[in-house]
């Protein structure tokens, strides 16, 4: 059977009354799977959606961690901290991170080895730009953050992390990726870790879709081989489309 993954980037949305009337929603809307849809919200909404979720099923998880468990860092937010939370998922290496606030490779290998070592899941995010995607290079690209995040990683660990594929040429600059181009990149990216590891960790990886998918494209996307869910943006402030994007996935099982 294949596994699925709907997370929800809220990315810098929603106070804490605002997240916890969107959950609530959610969770009346969400009839099938819950265990597969998951609420990636910013750090100050962490209690409050974890305790209007409670019992329902739904995941939750944080958008960035540090990789230091303590220290003179400030305005970071700690794996410990996450822990103690009981945070499900932490997104890591998102486009925006990477472009806004310096992410490195080197920088997201560290936060996901820190996530692993507590039981967090981390989402990792990979892809390229339209510069990039217009030379040809996507694939030596991706395959580049592939393997210097996934440095030092076992294949044990490796397989506990789930992957999301961001098309950044796609995102608002008037381009669409196609479900084709969709499924070709998130086959790349499984082959890329199956040669890291084996095929076995290739075939369980998790890899998601990121690159603006919706209610109206999301059962065309999910039905892809290679396509396990989706990292959704503005979609997911939206209970009615988010619970839509759920369902097609719940479908599908």
């Amino acid at each position: 059977m294949k596994k699925f993954l709907i997370a929800g980037n809220w990315k810098m949305n929603k106070t804490t009354q605002e997240s916890e009337a969107f959950v609530r929603e959610l969770k009346a809307k969400v009839k099938s799977n819950p265990e597969d849809v998951a609420v990636l919200v910013p750090f100050v909404d962490l209690h409050a959606v974890k305790n209007t979720l409670e019992g329902s099923g739904i995941k939750f998880g944080a958008q960035n961690v540090h990789f230091e468990p303590a220290g003179a860092f400030t305005g970071e937010v700690s794996v410990p901290m996450l822990k103690e939370i009981g945070v499900d998922y932490c997104v890591i290496g998102h486009s925006e991170r990477r472009e806004y606030f310096n992410e490195t490779d080197e920088t997201v290998n560290k936060k996901l080895k820190a996530l692993l070592a507590a039981d967090i899941t981390p989402i990792l995010c990979v892809g390229e730009s339209l510069e990039i995607r217009e030379k040809g290079e996507e694939q030596s690209f991706v395959g580049g953050q592939l393997v210097a995040d996934f440095e030092g990683i076992s294949a044990i660990d490796a397989a506990k992390i789930v992957i999301a594929y961001e098309p950044i040429w796609a995102i608002g600059t008037g381009k669409t990726a196609t479900p084709e181009q969709a499924e070709d990149m998130c086959a790349f990216i499984r082959g890329v870790i199956s040669g890291i590891y084996d095929q076995a960790t290739g075939d369980a990886m998790l890899i998601l879709y990121g690159g603006s998918m919706n209610a109206g494209n999301a059962k065309e996307l999910l039905e892809k081989p290679d396509i396990n869910g989706g990292l959704i943006g503005g979609a997911s402030l939206k209970t009615e489309d988010f619970s839509i994007i759920a369902e097609a996935a719940a479908s599908l099982k």
